[in-house]
């Protein structure tokens, strides 16, 4: 793979000014109209060799580019914050907005990679990691970012030369560390593992780009013309971000069978039963949460359910058992401007708590399978991967220690109506009921088979939901309380 990058390309100097006008100039071009359009943003990873000039080359597209619209974000070894969550959640973070430019120097193949090369991780934990990236580059792909992955490379006796070159001249000596000449030492084991690394992530829609490092000139020759032709050949394709009108009807299975039709929805459970284990649950789930093993887990509550099915009142009852220091709840609406400008699961991954903390989340990532997909406001394409998607999140929660617990609060529609009616009719209680619950109740069949889909499709056995009957809003709580501290206790054991 780094045969064509070790031949030694140069381009002279009179060549190198003969073309980066035109190409600059071009460049800008492309960068504004990306801005313009809107439609989609690039994510630029620069790796490669220790001295293959990476720096150089991300310091050379902020300056023919406008640095304003791009999102630069270096990345060393990760600090507490980062490692106290799943490892592609810093990533996550920095992603660029649609119309921007991203460039990541270092990134999530530098953790892989190195770990491989530390023998932190054998064989088979590293191809974990390399399929845990395409998943998420696949992801990006899906939701149309324009991925370019760059391998600055340089031939083992040309990076000690250039190392030595740097190191005894002494306006450029502070870039050489020892962790260069540590690299220096594990050349062949980089290149080895690099190789490999490129090989199972080098896809269609996230291809690498290996770029011979010596000669400055070509490099950035190199880099700037293949990001010209990446950027030029995207915003050609004009018809890829036309909507298209091909939302699936909302179909029953066939055996007309719903998951929901066998919950029985009324539960007896009087006041007085519901004061007296309440008190009990909430001082349980209080010494659960502060319990030492907690420390090395999160817990990430989800709440969906029909509309005045009582997620906020049972949020509310395990609020009061929580330290409100330890705690945040995540109020999901309709994603903002900022929101829309980013892969649909940033909005939820820049929420993951850190070890010991709790966060709940009322209304969730299930929006894309439930409210998008009976409304129509994502294609076909894109609510059917949603549930893989949502999979693959969940299952990066759990890998990291986080204790995720989806609940489902079930109603009828006569008990809607009823509290419906009621809200309306109760001053204090009218800012719960808006035109939009209205219309959503005129849905309600479609809503039914798209949570029994929803169920069907994401009730895995790492993350199952918990169908709650809430025609009864005591006994809904209790269950709810009763099934968080079960949870734990089985974690924690407790």
């Amino acid at each position: 793979m780094f045969e064509s990058a070790e031949i030694g390309h140069v381009i002279d100097k009179s060549t190198y000014k003969a073309e980066e006008a035109a190409l600059r100039e071009a460049l800008l071009e492309v960068q504004y109209e990306l801005k313009q359009r809107g439609e989609f943003p690039l994510l630029l990873l620069i790796h490669g060799m220790d001295g293959a000039g990476r720096g150089e080359t991300l310091n050379q597209i902020n300056e023919w580019l406008d640095p304003r619209l791009i999102h630069t974000a270096a990345f060393d070894a990760p600090n507490d914050d980062a490692r106290e969550r799943p490892w592609m959640w810093r990533y996550w973070r920095e992603l660029p907005a649609k119309g921007r430019i991203g460039m990541f120097f270092g990134s999530y193949y530098s953790d892989a990679l190195f770990d491989r090369v530390d023998s932190k991780t054998n064989r088979d934990a590293f191809d974990k990691q390399l399929f845990d990236i395409l998943r998420f580059e696949r992801m990006l792909a899906n939701d149309g970012v324009l991925v370019l992955k760059f391998w600055l490379h340089l031939a083992e006796d040309k990076q000690k030369k250039r190392l030595k070159l740097l190191e005894k001249d002494p306006a450029t000596a502070w870039r050489v560390t020892e962790a260069d000449w540590k690299h220096h030492g594990q050349y062949s084991r980089i290149k080895n593992n690099a190789e490999h690394m490129m090989r199972l992530t080098n896809t269609a829609y996230a291809p690498w780009l290996v770029v011979d490092g010596e000669d400055a000139n070509y490099r950035s020759l190199t880099v700037g013309r293949a990001l010209l032709q990446a950027l030029q050949q995207r915003l050609a394709l004009d018809h890829v971000w036309q909507a298209r009108s091909d939302v699936a009807a909302i179909t029953p299975p066939a055996d007309n069978k719903l998951l929901l039709e066998s919950l029985q929805l009324d539960q007896a459970f009087s006041k007085d039963d519901y004061k007296q284990q309440l008190e009990a649950l909430q001082g349980r789930l209080n010494g659960l949460t502060r319990h030492p093993k907690f420390a090395e887990h999160s817990l990430v509550l989800a709440f969906e359910g029909n509309d005045a099915a009582g997620k906020g009142g049972a949020i509310r009852r395990i609020t009061q058992a929580l330290d409100a220091r330890r705690y945040r709840i995540v109020p999901v609406a309709a994603p903002t401007e900022e929101e829309r400008a980013m892969p649909w699961l940033w909005r939820f991954w820049r929420h993951v708590p850190g070890k010991g903390k709790v966060t709940i989340f009322d209304r969730t990532w299930y929006g894309r399978v439930l409210v998008e997909r009976v409304e129509g406001f994502a294609e076909t394409a894109d609510w059917m991967r949603g549930y893989y998607e949502i999979n693959d999140f969940e299952h990066q929660l759990r890998d990291n220690n986080a204790i995720v617990l989806k609940f489902w609060l079930a109603i009828s529609a006569d008990e809607q109506l009823a509290r419906f009616k009621s809200r309306e009719e109760t001053g204090f209680k009218r800012f719960k009921i808006t035109e939009e619950d209205w219309r959503n109740r005129d849905k309600w069949d479609d809503y039914k088979v798209a949570v029994c889909d929803m169920i069907d499709r994401t009730s895995t056995s790492a993350v199952p939901w918990t169908l709650v009957a809430a025609n009864n809003k005591y006994y809904a709580r209790i269950k709810i309380l009763t099934t968080i501290c079960e949870a734990l206790e089985a974690k924690l054991g407790a």
